[in-house]
Order: structure tokens, then sequence, then C-alpha cells
């Protein structure tokens, strides 16, 4: 006779009864490809957080969550100075400031610093968005509207090094420009690049030279020399024996853009400095410059 606690572990062990035969269940065939594993995200990844770094960084800082690795440097100055540019943060400091109290001011700073540093990837990677593959069909900006490069050996265009022709019968209301430059097929993105750059240099100086004479006499200044720059960040310069220096690259702005840098540049020839003065005078030729300025500042350039 079995006992109470066995008669219990039988009544659980009691197997289920199986359901009716049928057909078989499809087998599902499974490739070697499915058995492999599927990686996951890096624990380095996971780990580490949104990082900025100088690519000449000799110290860093967490920053809430942001690790900024910045150029520290030592500089002839009364007090600590912080640049944010496209490679990172520069932070310089008099020799007599600890290196304690730069960590401080970096750190009052940090909100200024991450959305300084935010703002210039966010633009670098426009800039590089807006990079230019030179070749047949490569499309650039002139004067605000695009420009589609056509390869045109027939001709040699020796005067202006190329010819624009608009076309508005493909989409109406829309031209289509084209630039017709007196190249081959085969010729080397190189070679292309600097066709379009001397024919957009020579259309640069003569709509630079004409929005110079316009302006000139509203503001009552006399300029006497143009020169054209291919400087990195800065778009003009005016000195007071009336020489005016500006970018090249302006022409792929429109022209209220153009208007604005030539009106500024003039302008110093009048008021050699940004003081309220300068800025008033500025207006009553532009009136709308900080919205241009603006402008100016967020577009991103083709990278040349």
């Amino acid at each position: 006779m079995q006992s109470p606690l066995q008669l219990l572990l039988d009544l659980f062990d009691e197997p289920k009864a199986r359901p009716a035969a049928g057909p078989p269940a499809p087998r599902i065939p499974v490739s070697e490809e499915d058995l492999r594993p599927v990686p996951g995200e890096p624990l380095d990844r996971v780990l580490t957080p949104q990082a900025f770094r100088h690519p000449d960084a000799n110290r860093e800082v967490l920053l809430g969550k942001v690790l900024v690795a910045y150029e520290f440097k030592r500089a002839r100055r009364k007090n600590i100075g912080f640049v944010v540019g496209p490679e990172g943060l520069v932070v310089s400091a008099p020799r007599w400031v600890p290196l304690g109290e730069v960590d401080q001011a970096v750190r009052a700073k940090s909100r200024w610093i991450v959305n300084k540093l935010e703002a210039a990837r966010e633009r670098q990677a426009r800039l590089e968005a807006a990079r230019i593959e030179w070749r047949d069909g490569a499309t650039f900006p002139f004067l605000g509207e695009p420009a589609i490069v056509v390869l045109d050996p027939r001709h040699a265009f020796t005067e202006a090094g190329g010819v624009l022709h608009t076309d508005t019968t493909t989409l109406p209301g829309v031209p289509r420009r084209t630039l017709h430059i007196g190249l081959a097929q085969s010729a080397s993105s190189a070679q292309i690049r600097d066709a379009v750059q001397a024919w957009l240099m020579r259309q640069a100086r003569s709509l630079f030279a004409e929005r110079l004479n316009h302006y000139a006499p509203q503001l009552g200044v006399q300029w006497r020399k143009l020169t054209l720059s291919s400087a990195g960040t800065l778009w003009g310069t005016a000195h007071a024996d009336g020489s005016i220096r500006l970018n090249w690259r302006l022409v792929h702005f429109r022209l209220a853009v153009i208007d604005y840098v030539v009106a500024h540049e003039l302008s110093h020839l009048r008021v050699m400095d940004h003081s309220p003065r300068f800025w008033d005078t500025v207006r009553t030729v532009v009136p709308n410059y900080p919205e241009l300025r603006a402008h100016l500042k967020d577009e991103p350039l083709p990278a040349w």
C-alpha cells in the first residue's frame, strides 16, 4: 500500500494527454547566415559619452555627459579665452592662472561650449554634404541658384573661360542654368574644378566692381582698388586708402547677401570699427542687414 505522500507525488507526475496524431509540421529551412549571431551595439559605444576632440588636444573635461578634449595654450593675455572652431575647442590662459582655475572656468561655460561645439559639428556636416564631385553634370551654386557643369570640347571659350546658358523650356518657371566649359569628357576632376573656379572669379571681379560703384556714392565714399581673396572665413576687408578685398566665393550667394558685404566694407571707409555708428551707416543702404548677415553665417558653401 502506497503512502499518502507517494500518492500525492504520483498525482502530480501523471503524464498529460497526448494530442491526436496529425500531419507533421512543415520544416522551415535555416541557412548558415540565419545561424550567425547578430552583433549588438559595441559596449564602448554604449558606455562612452558624446565626445568632441580637438586634434591637438592636451586636456579634457567631462561637461555633464559630454567629453570635451581641448587644446590648452598659455598666452600673453589678461584673462581666459575660449575659441570654438571647426576642429574643436581651444582655451588660452595667462601664465599666472593655475590649471584648477582654468578647469573651473571651462565648467562655468559648459553650456556655451557644448552648444558651440554642436553647432560647429552640424555646420561641418553640412559643408561635407555640400562638397562637389567635380565632373560633367556637377552642380554648384551661383548667385544663390544651382548651375550645372557641361563639358563642351567643341569650344575653347578663351575669353571668359565658359558660357552660362539659361533654359526655361524644361520646367516652366524654373530656369535651368548650365555652364559650358571647353574641356574634353576625359578631363580630370581637378581640371574641371579649376576651370569652374576661373570662370567664377571672373564673374566675381566684374560683379563686385559693379556693386562697389553702386553703393559708394550712396555712402559718400570712394574705393580705389579691388582685390579678390580666397580666405577661409573672412569675407572682406577695407583699408583707409580705399583698398577693398572681397572673397570671390561670395558669388555662390544671392545678390542681396553680396550687397551686404559690399556695403559693409564700404561703410568701413567712413567708420573703421564696428561701433553702433558703423552699423547705423550700413543700415542706411542695407536696412535688413541683420537677416543677410545671419544667412552669410549659416549657409554652407561648397568645400573647394
